[in-house]
C-alpha cells in the first residue's frame, strides 16, 4: 500500500461561510483555521494548500469568555525607540472587528508561505453582509463527536 497524495490539479476549493455571532473566539477561529488547512477532508496533503474558502459575517457579535475584552492586548512596534504600541480587545473590536479574528487564525496556520497563502483565503466581515454570493458558500456545520465516529468505521 502506498499513502494517497493529492496534486495541485486534483484540488477543487469550495467556499463556507460561517456566522461568528455568539461564538468564542478561540473555537471559532480553531474551525476556521481546520476548513483553511484542508484537514477537514480525506485528501489532506500537508505541503499543499488543500483548504477552502472562508468568510465569516458577524465579525462584530463574537463572543469573549472572563475578562478577556479587557486583559487581551495585541502589542505592535514601530521599532523606533519608544514605538510600543498596545491595544485591548475591546478596542480592537470597537476599531476594527475583523483583526482579533484574522489574527487568532493566524496563529493557528504555519508560519511560511503556505500559511499566508491559507490566510488570503480568509474573509472576515464586521456585519451581515458579504460581496461572495456569487461564489455560492455553503454554511459551515462544525463536526460533532457522532461525525467523527461515523468517520472511523
Amino acid at each position: 500500500m502506498t499513502t494517497y497524495s493529492a496534486r495541485a490539479s486534483e484540488l477543487e476549493p469550495r467556499w463556507y461561510i460561517i456566522d461568528a455571532q455568539d461564538q468564542v473566539l478561540g473555537r471559532l477561529a480553531s474551525q476556521i483555521a481546520l476548513i483553511l488547512r484542508g484537514k477537514h477532508k480525506p485528501t489532506y496533503t500537508p505541503n499543499l494548500n488543500c483548504g477552502d474558502f472562508v468568510i465569516v459575517i458577524n465579525a462584530e457579535k463574537i463572543a469573549v469568555t472572563g475578562k478577556r475584552l479587557d486583559q487581551k492586548v495585541y502589542y505592535r512596534h514601530s521599532q523606533y525607540p519608544g514605538g510600543l504600541k498596545a491595544e485591548t480587545l475591546r478596542h480592537a473590536l470597537l476599531k476594527h472587528p475583523d483583526r482579533p479574528i484574522r489574527h487568532a487564525v493566524k496563529g493557528m496556520i504555519p508560519h511560511n508561505r503556505l500559511g499566508a497563502d491559507m490566510l488570503s483565503r480568509l474573509k472576515v466581515y464586521a456585519g451581515p453582509n458579504h460581496p461572495h454570493q456569487a461564489q455560492k458558500p455553503i454554511p459551515w456545520e462544525a463536526p460533532t463527536p457522532e461525525t467523527y465516529t461515523d468517520i472511523v468505521r
